[in-house]
């Protein structure tokens, strides 16, 4: 039984395989086609996922999409109706393009899937899941667990915004919502838009910022914008908002309540304001997640907690979430955007509509999330030197030892191995290497390689056996979801004058033995790496420990800002000539900046778009 599963139209298309509910394959459109958030028809991600299954489109039993297209069609003439005739402008401008298109998805499904085999008859194959669904789905049947509450949080979905749902088993009953236009997710994206990043890509910044500034804006934010109930449920006041009926998410309100204008990206500079926004926008969302979990634990009583969604990829909220205690284990869904409801709407076909059983596992359905394209030796030799590289094949001892040097001598080294990671974050995979003990590396990686902004911090991949020596952690994190603190005799008391500084003054304060994956405030994005689900990683893991008695690397995704996540050997190969990265390791061939012809060099400084 073959389940294709797909998300697209909106944003981060993505395509899943899933063979007897098994998922083989899973990547993200914009992987191929360049286009960072791409939300065209991901007609190359199901290429690719049924070519790593070795079948046909005419194989597939069933297609399924991520959401029902017509319910959103309602939100939008309700919404307009509710507000008419405010916002008649934003709608007649949505209008054709869903007369045209939107109202008829399965007709573009089908002539999308027309492209891929004309020969295949997959019309009446169609199926359609609700997002939230998708979400939750995505969530427990991917999980551990037999048994688990399932909480998604999201901008929004059809209606939906937030969902509870109770897993056992193959059942995944929905108990509780909240609807648009009442949503975390939006609140939060309109307070990104007011500090000037972009909508979707921009929320890491604000997570990042936010410990920087103080939350001087909490009640204010209480007071006005949100209304929290004890359980944890909340009430937007919709007169600072403006996502319900324009193109902007705050209104006039919005910029009078915190006396200035939204702030112009690349413009305005970053103020203490800013900070201070960012911090307290970060603490209403983490007290609103544990109201309302603590809410659920106490209903449920269930030990295990999945969780879904764009709000699920807050992993400073996941942070504390685990750290209260309410469940013995959280699991979260490492493709918790809407990549990640192509594999929930198959799952969610396998288990509720097919009635196939949860099998009993003792690790997740992910597999890492290493799902994406790999390429053999002989494929990644002859790609690089028909892109123009100059390379060295060497033995895999060899690799582990020259990476480890030139980690040492402090080289940002672009690591491309294996199978690409599904999911917004870089693995071990597709990853940039650095020293995570050096204080320069994350300003020389920020402006030298990714070319964003200097404040954004980077995270740490370490060894799962030596997790519990370096951070106030000890239990899996394998998908970068979850932020813990360095433990104390790792950390470096700081001066009178350090301690005065504020805001982005902060930053070049050596905070640590690992300065460069620690944040302004001792906390750090963990990614644990186990001889399982990555062996080459956690072997030079291994290796840089035995030469330098540290088991953690600087690991960010290898690409620019602006640019998705390198897919191929050429992608590789053109970022590593297009940033100031030292070394590039593909599979087992070594390159160096050095010894690379010269033309072939490209600014990407100058090229990339501000994501």
């Amino acid at each position: 039984m073959r389940i294709l599963g797909i998300s697209a139209f909106y944003h981060d298309s993505a395509a899943a395989l899933l063979v007897d509910g098994r998922i083989v394959a899973a990547a993200q459109e914009e992987r191929f086609t360049r286009k960072k958030f791409d939300a065209s028809f991901p007609g190359q991600a199901i290429r690719f996922c049924l070519d790593q299954a070795g079948c046909t489109l005419g194989d597939v039993d069933h297609i399924v999409f991520h959401d029902k297209p017509l319910r959103k069609f309602e939100r939008l003439l309700q919404t307009y109706a509710a507000y008419a005739p405010q916002g008649f402008w934003s709608f007649r401008q949505a209008v054709p393009t869903w007369i045209t298109g939107k109202l008829y998805h399965k007709r573009m499904l089908t002539a999308g899937f027309a492209a891929i085999d004309p020969s295949a008859r997959v019309s009446d194959l169609i199926l359609f899941a609700e997002h939230h669904q998708s979400h939750a789905a995505s969530a427990f049947y991917a999980s551990p667990f037999d048994e688990a509450l399932v909480l998604t949080m999201d901008g929004v979905g059809e209606w939906v915004t937030t969902s509870v749902a109770v897993g056992r088993g193959s059942k995944l009953t929905v108990e509780k919502e909240i609807r648009f236009p009442h949503s975390l997710g939006l609140l939060y994206a309109a307070v990104t838009q007011y500090l000037g990043f972009k909508v979707l890509s921009g929320e890491y910044k604000v997570m990042g910022l936010a410990p920087y500034g103080t939350p001087r804006f909490r009640e204010l934010i209480l007071d006005h914008l949100i209304d929290v109930k004890p359980d944890g449920t909340f009430h937007l006041d919709q007169s600072y908002f403006a996502y319900s009926t324009g193109q902007a998410m705050t209104s006039d309100k919005f910029s009078a309540l915190f006396g200035r204008p939204p702030r112009r990206p690349e413009v305005d500079l970053l103020e203490p304001f800013h900070m201070d926004l960012a911090a307290s926008l970060q603490a209403v969302t983490e007290e609103i997640i544990l109201a309302m979990c603590r809410d659920l634990a106490r209903q449920y009583g269930l030990a295990n907690l999945c969780l879904a969604g764009g709000v699920a990829l807050n992993c400073v909220a996941n942070g504390r979430l685990l750290r209260s205690g309410l469940f013995q284990n959280i699991w979260i869904q490492p493709a918790a955007g809407d990549a990640g409801c192509a594999v929930g709407a198959a799952l969610a076909v396998w288990h509720q509509h097919l009635g196939q059983p949860k099998p009993l596992a003792e690790s997740d359905a992910m597999q890492g999330a290493f799902l994406g394209p790999n390429y053999t030796q002989p494929e990644i030799e002859s790609r690089l030197a028909k892109a123009g590289a100059v390379f060295e094949v060497v033995d895999d001892a060899t690799l582990l030892d020259r990476t480890t040097d030139a980690l040492i001598r402090q080289d940002a080294v672009g690591w491309f191995q294996g199978r690409m990671e599904f999911g917004p974050r870089a693995l071990g995979a597709r990853s940039i290497l650095a020293d995570a003990r050096s204080p320069k590396v994350r300003r020389q990686l920020n402006l030298k390689v990714k070319y964003r902004e200097s404040f954004r911090p980077f995270a740490p991949a370490v060894l799962r056996e030596d997790v519990a020596e370096w951070f106030e952690f000890d239990r899996d994190s394998p998908y970068m979801l979850f932020t813990a603190d360095v433990r104390p005799e790792h950390r470096r008391d700081m001066t009178q004058a350090e301690r005065a500084l504020f805001g982005i003054d902060k930053l070049n304060i050596v905070r640590s033995t690992v300065p460069a994956i620690t944040h302004v405030d001792y906390s750090a994005r963990l990614q644990t790496v186990s001889p399982d689900t990555n062996p080459r990683f956690h072997a030079l893991l291994s290796r840089f420990k035995a030469a330098t008695g540290c088991p953690i690397l600087v690991n960010t995704s290898f690409n620019v800002r602006g640019e998705p996540i390198v897919c191929t050997p050429e992608d590789a190969f053109r970022c590593f000539m297009g940033t100031e990265i030292d070394m590039l390791v593909a599979g087992n061939c070594i390159l160096h900046k050095s010894r690379q012809d010269q033309s072939l060099l490209k600014d990407y400084k100058h090229d990339i778009e501000a994501d």
